[in-house]
């Protein structure tokens, strides 16, 4: 006989609205913590390789050997998790928010070229003035942050 063993969870929102979510298993010996944690792991999963293909090129590889394609993978999944670890380090822990790939290529990619700007035009990029508005363009379109 199958059967399934259905979790209910209900999270409170913003507004204290709350949301309801139904998991399931056809695994009925997994207790609801279980199949929750699955659930769980395999949304970051799924984000993982996600940005693996859109930002780090986990699809772009053209080795042919198992090796070369293990080290290619590997290098392209670590280039996330250092990205995250980089950008969530500096956020103290309450004030984190979702993580966005895009959001920290374009940061990244504001400060290189603001570098570039303050080298070139010979500008101090440690004066308080230029500190502040080189944070503000350094966050220039990005979406989460």
């Amino acid at each position: 006989m199958l059967g399934i063993r259905l979790v209910h969870v209900v999270y409170l929102g913003k507004n204290e609205k709350q949301i309801t979510k139904l998991y399931y298993s056809t695994a009925v010996e997994l207790c609801p913590k279980e199949i929750l944690l699955f659930y769980q792991n395999q949304f970051q999963i799924e984000f993982l390789y996600r940005d693996g293909k859109q930002f780090t090129g986990l699809c772009q590889g053209q080795a042919r050997s198992e090796n070369k394609l293990n080290f290619y993978f590997n290098a392209s999944l670590t280039a996330i998790n250092i990205a995250k670890v980089e950008h969530w380090l500096s956020i103290p822990k309450i004030e984190r928010q979702a993580f966005s790939m895009s959001d920290v290529k374009t940061m990244n990619h504001n400060k290189l070229l603001l570098h570039q700007f303050f080298e070139l035009f010979g500008i101090n990029p440690n004066k308080p003035k230029n500190i502040q508005l080189a944070q503000q363009l350094a966050l220039y379109g990005t979406i989460a942050a």
